[in-house]
């Protein structure tokens, strides 16, 4: 077994081996190295071959037309081309979305609150991390554009229905946009069940390279947004700029595997999952943080009574795990989501975050809990 054990999965996944030898194909010169925008000889050809390929391989997994695949450099400008380009041009636009969102959601929606061009609705979850369904229809307006909510918490794992909210915003005529990084490959995401209009993917959170991700774009009927990005009309005119095919290629063939494997993953996840909450059952003072039924198996929250989070990261130093989201690590602040769903500073403070995916192993969830078993015992024996 490899040390240190790996349980921080939300954060990043490592690049599946096949997916390395594929985007390696697209690099040299011996390979398909052409720009993809290049319609005049047969290097611009074939890569623009692959990034077809790659557009109806991510499309596959969740069930959408290629057509419909805006590609970006990850779930991050896909949030911003999302909530910005829905309500450029608008006029006294007003948007909903939650206290609870990833942060790509949360600044974007309060830059355009700052600046005056958007009025915002910020929703509480239940203490569980959901957001009802009820909430969401009682905060609309006659002026409300755009719903923005995450189908699955990066640092809960819990999940929100964003089918049953759909169906009200559909009938409402309000544009629904739904980050589903923490999503894709870790449950089954279907475009054409689920009404949602706009809903940003990311390649590394699904074993594919960083740098890369995409945004679904519903074509029937037409969602039209604003570009973000100018400069060539690249991707249907929303994001422009050359393509980097070795990255697109990538992502592709990473969620294409996850669209083979999905159902057996799952599967295994929640084995994981059960066996390393039994592993950890004798030690008292741990609560779950987020739902117990309606999430995704890889990613447990717990709080430690009377131990610091912090404190307990450096003992355990052969397990890589986090405090909650890596796109808020850099602030001792305790987790605005914890917080947001009403734990104290005190609470959050002893929570962490631990995941799990495609290369974690029972030896590797036993030898977790044990180490966290004996360091939570250590720390609260010298209190």
């Amino acid at each position: 077994m490899k040390k240190p054990v790996y349980m921080d999965y939300a954060a990043t996944t490592p690049v599946a081996p096949v997916v390395a030898e594929e985007m390696c194909r697209y690099l040299t010169i011996d390979g398909v190295f052409g720009n993809p925008a290049s319609r005049s000889h047969g290097f611009g050809w074939q890569a623009e071959a692959a990034v077809e390929n790659a557009r109806k391989q991510v499309a596959g997994l969740i069930n959408a037309d290629p057509r419909e695949i805006v590609w970006t450099s990850g779930a991050t400008e896909s949030d911003n081309l999302a909530i910005k380009g829905s309500v450029a041009g608008r006029g006294n636009p007003h948007i909903v979305t939650s206290i609870i969102e990833h942060k790509a959601v949360v600044d974007s929606v309060r830059w355009l609150e700052e600046q005056g061009m958007a009025s915002v609705t910020w929703l509480k979850p239940e203490p569980d991390g959901r957001i009802r369904p009820d909430a969401v229809e009682e905060a609309l307006q006659d002026n409300t554009v755009l719903v923005s909510l995450m189908l699955v918490n990066n640092e809960l794992g819990t999940c929100t229905d964003v089918a049953a909210i759909g169906e009200r915003l559909r009938s409402r005529g309000v544009l629904f946009h739904v980050d589903a990084a923490q999503a894709a490959g870790k449950m089954p995401v279907d475009v054409r069940t689920m009404p949602v209009d706009l809903l940003s993917l990311s390649g590394h959170k699904v074993y594919g390279p960083k740098g890369i991700g995409a945004l679904y774009v519903r074509r029937a009927p037409e969602v039209r947004i604003e570009a973000c990005i100018h400069g060539g009309g690249h991707e249907r005119g929303m994001r422009s700029g050359t393509l980097a095919t070795h990255q697109i290629a990538g992502m592709g063939k990473a969620f294409a595997i996850a669209s083979q494997s999905l159902d057996e993953e799952c599967q295994r996840l929640e084995s994981l999952r059960a066996l390393f909450l039994e592993s950890l059952a004798e030690l008292e003072g741990v609560t779950l943080n987020g739902s117990e039924t309606c999430r995704v198996p890889g990613i447990i929250n717990l709080s430690f009574r009377g131990v610091e989070a912090e404190s307990l990261m450096l003992g355990l130093r052969d397990v890589a795990v986090s405090s909650g989201s890596a796109c808020a690590s850099a602030t001792m602040e305790p987790s605005y989501v914890l917080r947001g769903i009403g734990l104290s500073d005190e609470q959050a403070h002893r929570a962490l975050r631990f995941s799990m995916g495609r290369f974690t192993t029972e030896d590797e969830v036993v030898f977790a809990a044990d180490r966290i078993n004996e360091v939570v015992t250590r720390l609260r024996g010298v209190r």
